[in-house]
């Protein structure tokens, strides 16, 4: 009996020091940032254990579920239940690695916000938080800041918690981690689609500056500059109009990529000056003076010399000057707004409002009609 237990145990030739070889030949090398598939086979109280096939079952915090908030796991996950999972972090004192959800999710949002911007597509989402320089949103999972400049409200911004706005992209950054919207370009490309240049249209003056008065025309802001509201030289805009005055103004520029409107009262003025001398006669006479205004486009674009001419402006070198002093009020929102936040952990849902407000960074103040209003910085988790 004993030999045969010998003979048995000498032709099997494999030894349990053999069997850890042979594991360690065949074991698999798991690195930080490698995403691997896994098999949930233990539900935790606060993550759970994940089978990738390493020697020691792998872990996911609770916090590295979802890119949203999540409460318990199995609002995420199920027990034996197989996915993709990133590696976060190597192997502790234990051997085991620590896995995210989280990351894929982020990887993943931001190819899809890269896609969007790239076809100019307009979004909406909810307003979930405010803070002295906008408003704070959620796109396809990712923080998202919208400048107080490039807000189209008459609410105040504590107001708009809880609004659905439509919203085009300003800045998608995934190596900064910043994504900036503007919800006031959204709504001039809307409001762009019925208007065109030559046509007359009424508005109301919401704000006057050095440079010129911003018209309301149905819910968007157009610029009339200082050199567009008459043929005769003017000191200030506000020796020529007061804020909420009624006006017939007409488009001489859409610029939806910018999201601006170019307005003037001066093209349309029957004889130079009557702006300042007789602006009831301007705005009767509007839409004859808009005809001639249009007539004179189509001839300059096919070269056919008019006999009777529109007065001419005289050429004033500050009209571009100017406007390129309002665009920098407004681009700087999208190249410098969050010229200096730090990526932060993202907060819990139950700190988004005061503490969200802390998270970010100072970046710009700038002036918008008469209001001093400071930009700030919105930043993704790590």
């Amino acid at each position: 009996m004993v030999n045969q237990q010998a003979t048995s145990t000498k032709d099997i030739g494999f030894t349990h020091e053999d069997f850890a070889a042979l594991l360690d030949k065949y074991d698999y090398h798991f690195s930080p940032g490698d995403v691997v598939a896994g098999t949930v086979f233990s539900m935790e109280p606060r993550g759970a254990l994940i089978d990738i096939g390493a020697k020691t079952a792998a872990y996911i915090p609770i916090q590295e579920m979802s890119i949203n908030r999540v409460d318990d796991p199995s609002e995420v996950l199920q027990a034996d239940e197989t996915r993709e999972f990133f590696i976060l972090t190597d192997e502790n004192e234990d051997g085991q690695l620590t896995l995210s959800i989280r990351r894929i999710e982020y990887m993943r949002a931001w190819e899809r916000v890269r896609q969007l911007q790239q076809e100019d597509a307009t979004v909406r989402s909810n307003v979930f938080a405010t803070n002295r320089g906008g408003a704070l949103v959620r796109i396809e999972g990712l923080r998202g800041f919208i400048p107080g400049s490039h807000i189209s409200a008459r609410e105040a911004k504590e107001d708009l918690v809880g609004e659905d706005l439509p919203l085009k992209f300003l800045e998608v950054d995934e190596e900064r981690n910043r994504l900036v919207l503007s919800h006031r370009r959204a709504l001039v490309e809307r409001k762009m689609n019925g208007l065109e240049v030559g046509q007359v249209v009424i508005g109301s003056v919401r704000g006057i500056k050095p440079y010129g008065a911003f018209i309301d025309i149905g819910g968007v802001s157009g610029l009339l500059h200082i050199s567009e509201i008459s043929h005769d030289h003017i000191d200030t805009p506000h020796s020529v109009f007061n804020v909420n005055d009624e006006l017939k103004v007409m488009i001489i520029d859409l610029d939806a990529e910018r999201g601006r409107i170019s307005l003037s009262t001066k093209q349309l003025e029957p004889e130079p000056g009557d702006m300042l001398k007789n602006r009831d006669l301007v705005f009767e006479k509007a839409d004859e003076m808009a005809e001639k205004y249009r007539r004179k486009l189509l001839a300059e674009a096919e070269g056919i010399p008019l006999e009777e001419e529109i007065p001419e402006a005289v050429e004033e070198p500050v009209v571009e000057e100017a406007v390129a002093e309002e665009a920098v009020a407004e681009e700087a929102v999208a190249e410098e707004a969050v010229a200096e936040g730090e990526v932060a952990e993202e907060p819990a849902a139950e700190e988004a409002g005061a503490d969200e407000t802390e998270a970010v960074a100072e970046v710009e103040t700038e002036t918008v009609e008469g209001t001093e209003e400071q930009e700030v910085a919105v930043s993704q988790p790590e």
